[in-house]
């Protein structure tokens, strides 16, 4: 498996960001603007803590079976490896959402006088906040879940 890299998750957001602010734009001009729903901050906090929640625990029990501690249970590889599937695409769509939200939130900060986009940019931005606490989650758990690399590489294969 592939480590997530911090360029493409940084190119999505971006991409998505001048996207987003373009077709926000264009949608004002002609109809009005779908506005950020409240529950969008709040859904992505839930999954940075559940990938938090995941690494933490998966931290702990490797730790445990490193220190022989008695009665410690180990992580199975299929499961680290679900974990880390689930971390990396979290956090690709976590910098897709956060760029859609990012461009609908830098495109509603000409409209702050007005208290329904103020909120709405509000909300935009919390949404980017917790997009990148899910990024990070992730990352934190990809990096518990990797495994070390093998020093021993120079013995000569047995023919």
């Amino acid at each position: 498996m592939k480590q997530l890299r911090l360029g493409v998750l940084a190119g999505l957001f971006v991409v998505a960001g001048v996207l987003s602010w373009a077709v926000a734009r264009l949608w004002d001009s002609v109809s009005t603007l779908p506005s950020v729903p409240l529950a969008a901050p709040i859904v992505l906090g839930v999954i940075a803590v559940v990938l938090l929640a995941t690494g933490l625990s998966i931290r702990a029990r490797l730790r445990a079976q490193r220190e022989r501690r008695p009665g410690a249970k180990g992580v199975e590889p299929l499961m680290a490896a679900r974990a880390v599937v689930f971390g990396q695409a979290s956090a690709l769509v976590a910098a897709l959402v956060c760029g859609m939200y990012g461009g609908t939130g830098v495109y509603l900060l000409s409209y702050l006088d007005v208290p329904p986009r103020r909120d709405q940019a509000i909300y935009a931005g919390f949404s980017v906040l917790a997009g990148i606490a899910v990024v990070a989650a992730a990352l934190f758990l990809e990096r518990v879940c990797k495994l070390p690399d093998d020093e021993d590489d120079t013995t000569a294969p047995v023919t």
